[in-house]
């Protein structure tokens, strides 16, 4: 069967907060009280509720992942990948105690190599797993490439990305979400990854370029607060309370700021990527706009810090609402021609995911 799809109604959400509370706070509960060891199975009901509130075309979603899933996965981390750090970490000390300052040397290089390598592997393994979980018409995705050659993908590029002062950020972790993608698959057809890191060079050099204002704004608050300046010393005449709002207001308002540069980036980054991943028939389209994320973002700001942080659990439930929300997909899929994925499929969670936070994408 062929679905002609329309790229408005291909993605839509049915779930509201309302019923989405008792999980929420259910989980926090259960978190709380297990002193954290629940939040593995916390994540898993999460997914099923967001999962089955979710319509592809003409069908739900279904996460079919466990909570024993996750928390095996982490304890494996932590056994085969956290005690050989903290023996390198705890060695390195004990040769720089002893006065061996180069052997020590390697040893933190090593152990830094090592989380760095894996913070690669963590970001593919994820995603694979991810998508090995999800199921639609009965299919699953996943990927047959287990992420180790991702890992030292992940590591030089992004060292290169830094080399030439940074310039090359944009191209790096655009032919590193390319590189991630078309390694996966949904079903029989695989995911085509072709993003441009060029489109994105604008919002970008604004973000580099940013620092020259804040050498403006030292101008500023040293005219205002008073201070050393290029060695010379900038007196005020301004009063002590006004000196000190000054610069409370200049120093948080460049952090802010620069938060909202890097956010205009990040909303161009990732449609960009969407809008250049194809599946089959099917090109994803992305179409969340600067304003809608910082919307997003001041939205849950207010939430958070209104609740004195316990709004914090409905942050899961809106951002993956916007994501589907502003998601869309166009062209033809031949359902009937879809076959199962015969992936491998991993017996374990996201372990490397939750050792290092960081996330999939």
């Amino acid at each position: 069967m062929t679905e002609n799809v329309d790229a408005q109604a291909s993605f839509a959400f049915e779930g509201n907060w309302r019923s989405y509370a008792p999980i929420a706070f259910t989980n926090l509960f259960l978190t709380i009280v297990t002193l954290g060891v629940y939040r593995f199975w916390a994540t898993a009901r999460t997914r099923r509720y967001l999962w089955a509130n979710t319509r592809f075309i003409d069908d739900w979603l279904e996460w079919t992942g466990t909570g024993k899933e996750l928390f095996f996965g982490f304890l494996m981390v932590v056994l085969l990948i956290g005690l050989p750090f903290l023996f390198l970490q705890f060695g390195a000390q004990a040769l720089l105690l002893q006065g061996h300052t180069a052997l020590a040397g390697i040893l933190t290089m090593v152990a830094g190599f090592t989380i760095f390598y894996f913070t690669g592997v963590a970001r593919f393994r994820a995603l694979r797993y991810r998508l090995s979980r999800t199921w639609w018409h009965g299919i699953r995705g996943g990927s047959d490439d287990r992420g180790f050659g991702y890992g030292l993908q992940y590591m030089w590029r992004t060292l290169v990305a830094y080399l030439p002062f940074g310039l090359l950020i944009p191209w790096s972790m655009m032919t590193l979400w390319n590189r991630r993608m078309n390694r996966m698959s949904f079903g029989s057809e695989p995911f085509v990854a072709h993003g441009r890191a060029r489109p994105l060079m604008k919002r970008f050099l604004l973000f580099y370029l940013a620092p020259i204002l804040f050498v403006l704004l030292a101008v500023a608050t040293a005219g205002t607060f008073g201070g050393y300046l290029g060695g010379v010393w900038v007196t005020s005449n301004f009063p002590p309370i006004l000196r000190i709002i000054a610069f409370l207001v200049i120093s948080v308002g460049v952090y802010v700021l620069l938060g909202l540069i890097a956010l205009a980036y990040y909303a161009a980054f990732l449609r960009e990527a969407i809008d250049n991943l194809t599946l089959g028939g099917l090109k994803f389209s992305f179409e969340a706009s600067t304003d809608d994320w910082l919307a997003l973002f001041f939205v849950d700001v207010a939430l958070v810090v209104g609740t004195l942080g316990i709004g914090a659990i409905f942050l899961e439930y809106r951002h993956w609402k916007f994501f589907i929300t502003h998601m869309g997909a166009a062209g033809e899929i031949y359902t009937d021609q879809l076959m199962q994925s015969q992936t491998r499929t991993d017996r374990h969670g996201e372990g490397l995911l939750d050792a290092f936070d960081v996330g999939a994408f």
